[in-house]
């Protein structure tokens, strides 16, 4: 088992920036893909980024390339997802995911999730 625990999020306003954290536990961290995923009120969820084990492969969603940044401490256990110009449009619960394949991960059908961080961007 994985345990995957989010932090950071907020109510900030537009133009703003954000880093959420998702500290992981109870296995190897190094072992899994790592991602983020967000879900609007009345809306699906949303794949926003993921980072493959080795940090070597960053993967982003169209609506948050060149604004968002995923990256990882193996040595805190931690992914991060640093978002700037923040739009009201991000306003979501935001979703951390662990998975044995990074494919998975990007696809949704991850192993592992967290409970969620709520962000909200107000204009």
């Amino acid at each position: 088992q994985v345990q995957l625990v989010e932090s950071g999020g907020g109510l900030v306003q537009a133009g703003d920036s954000l880093r959420l954290s998702c500290a992981a536990s109870g296995r190897t961290f190094s072992n899994y893909g790592m991602g983020w995923f967000r879900q609007a009120p009345g809306k699906d969820h949303e794949f926003v980024a993921a980072i493959s084990m080795t940090a070597l492969s960053k993967y982003y969603a169209d609506s948050v390339k060149g604004r968002f940044t995923i990256s990882r401490d193996t040595t805190k256990n931690t992914v991060y997802l640093q978002m700037n110009s923040l739009k009201p449009e991000d306003t979501a619960v935001y979703y951390c995911a662990a998975g044995s394949s990074t494919r998975n991960v990007v696809a949704g059908t991850a192993d592992y999730w967290g409970q969620g961080t709520q962000v909200t961007v107000s204009s």
